[in-house]
């Protein structure tokens, strides 16, 4: 993209000027509609988030055998939801802005297997690939069979025929390496610079081939991809252009109806809820936002955070060139602490199809993902790594700014926000190993939000 192109952009938009000097933002989505107008103009709907909960209820039983950690939810990829009172009240003493309604943690960082929110897109992306396999060479004859056949060391050998790769900052190379090992998959996993030292170590632990990149995510990805594509037994889990990503995560989100009626808290025209998820390539927020919307509606208002180093998706959404524009032509980029969001290009697939979806999305500072990260361990004895906790600022960026009290005013929820539901989407952090952790914890405790 020429520069003058983008200075053109920059000057007709003050928000984008504001995120090319690394201030932050809150965004309101002038391309929204309404679902029920939204869905018909893509090429996805329930029938596509009933097909992917049933693969996943297919393979429960294989599950269950290959990680007893699952025992409890019997094969099922699963989170709790937390209510997070102490860490709500500090918040609203700090910002003096106390926040209507309850705040609540969706705890992805406890999913079984790999601790992240990538467990549910990049999990389900192998499983799929591995039952096409199997049903292409006769292993199984039929989806009606028990899949806890894919646990026998029958299988393990078949896999070992074929070989799995994939582009990664570190968390979707955990859930696809593990899974893909366990099945008994090769696997590659290319990773860029910013990508953590213990991940790179967890996944060799696992048998499996980890490729550092001296370049960007972006870069690593093309890498794999190529590396891929020359061997004829080589699948590539593709963070910038997979459906079968995007597919996995709208179940974690269409499941958040159980799942708050368990809670017993309502979802209505008099209840809304607002979900804050973070954002890198967008694969994850995209796919729980379209999940969450098929099961909401309108009752859902559903915003993504990124870095102010590299807030890829509101820079594709701003200059609606999606991934044709990277952070880099704003002259950002660079290492932030969020390294699982640090992507300069946001994903074509999931920006097109997300732009009517999202009601808008924001920016945090590194300081503030220090800060969160510290006062969310004080407060609640809950460690996330530090790309977790961005959503947690939502509900008073939301509050304290012009842009969020005019989405408030825009949607008639003005009188009804103290019913509002509020929950903060926390995408990993229980495998960061106990050194990281206290390294994250000391470097956190001199900010203060």
């Amino acid at each position: 993209m020429s520069t003058i192109t983008m200075d053109q952009l920059i000057n007709s938009n003050p928000v984008l000027n504001n995120i090319k000097h690394s201030k932050e933002v809150f965004w309101q989505n002038p391309m929204y509609l309404p679902v029920k107008e939204a869905t018909p103009k893509t090429n996805y709907s329930m029938i596509n988030i009933e097909d992917s909960e049933a693969r996943l209820q297919r393979f429960a039983s294989f599950i269950r055998i290959a990680f007893p950690e699952t025992e409890e939810t019997e094969g099922i990829i699963e989170s709790p939801l937390s209510q997070i009172k102490e860490m709500q009240a500090h918040l609203n003493e700090t910002f003096m802005t106390p926040i209507e309604g309850k705040l609540w943690l969706k705890r992805d960082d406890l999913l079984p297997i790999s601790g992240t929110i990538k467990a549910r897109g990049a999990i389900y992306e192998v499983l799929k690939h591995a039952e096409n396999l199997a049903l292409e060479h006769g292993m199984l004859n039929s989806m009606e069979e028990d899949y806890s056949v894919f646990a026998s060391e029958e299988f393990e050998q078949f896999f070992s025929q074929f070989h799995i790769a994939v582009g990664t900052t570190g968390n979707l190379g955990i859930s696809v390496g593990t899974m893909a090992r366990k099945l008994g998959f090769n696997v590659t996993v290319h990773m860029s610079v910013e990508a953590k030292q213990w991940k790179k170590d967890y996944l060799r632990s696992k048998g499996v081939e980890v490729i550092e990149h001296d370049t960007d995510f972006s870069r690593a990805v093309e890498n794999g991809r190529a590396e891929s594509d020359a061997n004829p037994q080589s699948y590539f889990v593709d963070d910038e252009h997979s459906e079968e990503l995007f597919l996995g995560y709208t179940v974690g989100g269409y499941r958040m109806k159980k799942q708050l009626e368990n809670e017993g808290v309502v979802v209505d025209a008099d209840h809304p809820l607002f979900v804050y998820l973070p954002c890198g390539i967008g694969g994850s927020p995209g796919g729980i936002t379209f999940g969450l919307k098929q099961a909401f509606g309108e009752h859902v208002h559903c915003f993504f955070a990124e870095p102010t180093k590299m807030p890829s998706m509101l820079v594709g959404l701003l200059t609606e060139k999606y991934d044709e524009v990277s952070v880099f032509d704003l002259g950002l980029g660079g290492l932030t602490i969020a390294d699982g969001l640090a992507v300069p290009r946001t994903s074509g697939l999931v920006a097109k199809l997300m732009r009517t979806f999202f009601g808008g999305g924001f920016s945090v500072q590194d300081d503030v993902f220090k800060a969160l990260l510290s006062s969310l361990y004080e407060k609640e004895s809950i460690f996330l790594e530090p790309a977790a906790v961005a959503g947690m600022i939502g509900p008073y960026r939301m509050a304290t700014t012009e842009e969020g009290n005019d989405y408030i005013k825009s949607k008639g929820l003005s009188d009804k926000m103290h019913q509002a539901t509020h929950i903060a989407w926390a995408t990993g952090g229980s495998m960061v190993p106990e050194k990281d952790r206290n390294v994250f914890l000391e470097e956190s405790k001199a900010y203060a939000l």
